[in-house]
């Protein structure tokens, strides 16, 4: 099988039931959301995932290389105060897969097709990553349309210059560089890949999401990735630069840190004084760059309060989920 990998910004370490995009034999997608295909365009379709609730209506919008599958175990926790809806954008899981339309002013408009498919006034749009780029085009030019914003782990922006952490992290040694390496046996099925998932990665990805993104073989292995590689090329294509003052609508970011580089030396047994000086250097750059990207996000016009996380997977809805549900309900209730 093929598992790309796409730029690691941490450090070292990296109603019924619905049924998912890739099904095996009876195998059924555990979480109650219901699946609706709302177009888009010409042809183009988007997957929906409405979990239910009531009150403030919630979007969540997934990073470079998900759907809204990987929402499923988070998803169910908000709606007991929320209406909450997954959108799995162009190009992935169930969605349509054009050839064209990945740029995100396109992305953004799609998002607000759904709005008004699902006749969502003003919702609480909260994504993921690469997902921050749709959020800043939908405060900044359709500030109108939504109540207000949530960044989880999403302020990477074409304003930041990776040159000196680029140049630093090239000095680690390879160990420390190398993506975990996957066997046969940890691709048998998708359980155990799964299991693979969470020992490499530290968190917990819901199997619907496994299944939306890789093709099952035959033998009930898991196969290749499903979306082809020029969908996440571009989206990435352009400089993504926002000037987030513009942004006219209330902001919560949650901002993930790594581990502090002490506890990662210690960690991973690194005992070389030279391994330790190029690796509390790389931390320190990427802080920087951090707090860089919160000083921006804090001003924006419409306000924003930045939730800072140490220690937490980039995926901070499922390593910190607690806390990031907690600080979501507040964001809300003082939305009214």
């Amino acid at each position: 099988m093929v598992v790309r990998t796409l730029r690691i910004v941490t450090i070292l370490f990296l109603f019924q039931p619905g049924v998912s995009a890739q099904t095996s034999g009876h195998w059924q997608d555990p979480s109650h959301h219901r699946v609706i295909f709302v177009p888009v365009g010409e042809g183009i379709s988007l997957e929906v995932l409405d979990w239910g609730g009531s009150g403030q209506p919630v979007v969540l919008l997934a990073g470079l290389g998900s759907t809204a599958h990987v929402f499923d175990d988070f998803a169910p926790k908000l709606a007991t105060r929320c209406h909450v809806y997954g959108i799995t954008r162009r190009g992935y899981g169930a969605s349509s897969r054009p050839l064209s339309g990945y740029d995100e002013e396109q992305l953004a408009n799609d998002d607000l097709r759904v709005f008004v498919a699902l006749k969502l006034k003003t919702p609480v749009v909260a994504g993921h990553s690469v997902a921050g780029n749709e959020l800043s085009q939908l405060g900044i030019h359709f500030p109108d349309r939504v109540a207000g914003l949530v960044y989880l782990d999403a302020l990477n922006d074409g304003s930041d210059d990776y040159s000196d952490y680029d140049a630093l992290t090239a000095k680690l040694p390879q160990r420390m560089r190398m993506p975990p390496v996957v066997s046969a046996a940890d691709t048998k099925n998708f359980s155990a890949f799964q299991q693979w998932k969470t020992r490499t990665d530290g968190v917990i990805y819901p199997e619907a999401e496994l299944r939306s993104k890789y093709r099952e073989n035959a033998d009930g292995s898991v196969g290749d990735e499903i979306t082809p590689d020029f969908v996440s090329d571009s989206i990435m294509a352009g400089d993504h630069k926002h000037d987030y003052s513009q942004i006219k609508v209330p902001v919560l970011a949650f901002v993930g840190f790594p581990k502090p580089a002490l506890e990662q030396i210690r960690e991973g047994n690194i005992t070389d004084p030279s391994e330790k000086e190029i690796l509390e250097a790389v931390f320190g750059t990427y802080v920087g760059m951090t707090k860089n990207r919160i000083k921006r996000i804090n001003s924006a016009s419409g306000g924003a309060r930045a939730v800072e996380l140490w220690g937490a997977s980039h995926f901070v809805f499922l390593s910190n989920a607690d806390e990031v549900l907690r600080q979501i309900q507040i964001f809300i209730g003082g939305l009214h």
